[in-house]
């Protein structure tokens, strides 16, 4: 195995914890080593950080693993995937559908399972995953030995600073055009074929739960909908009329379709538009709702493009603000993981004062546990979620 020595005085990072080395931080790139392969690094004095992935075409060169082994077998995969497991047991007990691996957050970097009942969905983003692809699949068969299908959705374009080819395909078994699963009791049918990134957004359960903890009696407006999940939560938690709002036509027809699953159609519609556009021309109209949700893709996957996103949040704040009746509520989220929490609380505020409004904080949240935060690791977390109360 190569050893790679980190220049003098780069090491600090690392020894508290972090598991990225950036080619700028190695004293030399060997452009002999192929992409995805197991390599040590070690301080300017000798200090190892154990065994790590390596790619001389990435600017993270290495993706430490936290350990010392010299090969990634199945073994290695299985037993990391048991650790996983018993966690998500302990977080949800007696469900099947959640994120299993997330990342470095689970000492994989560049690997993400979803689970959604015997069935799996995974995300590669790293070499050194794609390479151990194989003992990947034999290591989740080892650990689920009833799973009917895997199914990778590889089109990322984190995959092309990887050097990676973009693709998606069932791997292993069968994918139906449908699965059913439930969260926080409502039954929803999703597609792994069709769905955007691994078929179902798990990391917002929990708000989704508050969402129906404050939805009694009030009129909702669901924005950026994509599947219903916030939309029908709202529902069951006895909203009088909620209205889910996506450009995306079939996300429109899949909300349609879990309102129906669960007998919610009396109160709940849906509305193929773009939310933008529906904002604006709510206010033209003078209209008003009782709590309005805003759950948009992320607007940035940059740094550079972090000043254009935080444009596009105003706007949707702001337009949202002007809405909502004295007294209602506002939720608001972001899962740019470039913009910042505090920065996104502030830009709300600003918002809250050229619409000459008040916010209370009732609830901030984050990303579901099953998406569990690194400390020494800020850019595991990336979910910014807030509740206001809204006087006028």
């Amino acid at each position: 195995m190569t050893t790679l020595t980190l220049k003098n005085k780069h090491d600090r990072r690392l020894k508290s914890g972090h598991l990225w080395v950036f080619s700028n931080e190695l004293e030399s790139i060997p452009t002999d080593i192929k992409s995805g392969s197991l390599v040590q690094v070690v301080s300017a004095r000798g200090e190892s950080f154990g065994t790590g992935v390596y790619n001389p075409q990435s600017l993270i060169a290495v993706r430490l693993l936290k350990t010392d082994a010299e090969t990634l077998d199945t073994e290695f995969f299985a037993e990391r995937f048991k650790r996983a497991k018993e966690l998500r047991a302990r977080l949800f007990p007696g469900e099947h559908t959640y994120r299993l691996i997330f990342g470095e957050s689970d000492f994989l970097p560049g690997l993400v399972i979803d689970r959604f009942e015997d069935y799996f969905s995974l995300q590669i983003l790293s070499a050194g995953m794609e390479k151990h692809l194989p003992q990947i699949q034999e290591a989740l068969l080892k650990t689920f030995p009833d799973t009917n299908g895997i199914f990778e959705k590889n089109t990322s374009h984190l995959r092309n600073l990887e050097g990676l080819e973009l693709r998606e395909g069932v791997i292993w078994g069968k994918i139906p055009e449908e699965i059913k699963i439930y969260e926080n009791g409502i039954q929803l049918s999703i597609s792994l074929l069709k769905g955007q990134k691994t078929g179902y957004f798990l990391d917002q359960r929990l708000n989704r739960q508050r969402v129906a903890d404050f939805s009694p009696g009030l009129k909702v407006l669901d924005c950026f909908t994509n599947q219903g999940g916030f939309a029908l939560n709202a529902e069951k938690g006895g909203a009088c009329e909620v209205l889910g709002v996506d450009i995306s036509q079939t996300a429109v027809d899949a909300g349609f379709k879990n309102a129906k699953l669960n007998n919610f159609t009396d109160k709940i519609s849906f509305k193929t538009a773009d939310v933008f556009e529906f904002l604006k021309a709510e206010v033209a109209a003078k209209n008003s709702w009782d709590m309005i949700i805003l759950d948009p893709p992320a607007f940035t996957k940059s740094r550079k493009t972090v000043p254009a996103a935080k444009k596009g949040y105003a706007s949707i704040n702001r337009l949202a603000l002007q809405l909502i009746e004295p007294g209602g509520y506002l939720v608001t989220s972001s899962c740019s993981q470039h913009l910042e929490e505090q920065t996104f609380y502030e830009l709300i505020q600003q918002e809250a004062d050229h619409t000459q409004c008040e916010l209370q904080l009732v609830f901030r949240g984050m990303q579901s546990p099953d998406h569990p935060v690194l400390p020494q690791m800020p850019e595991t977390q990336y979910l910014k979620f807030f509740i206001f109360r809204v006087l006028k």
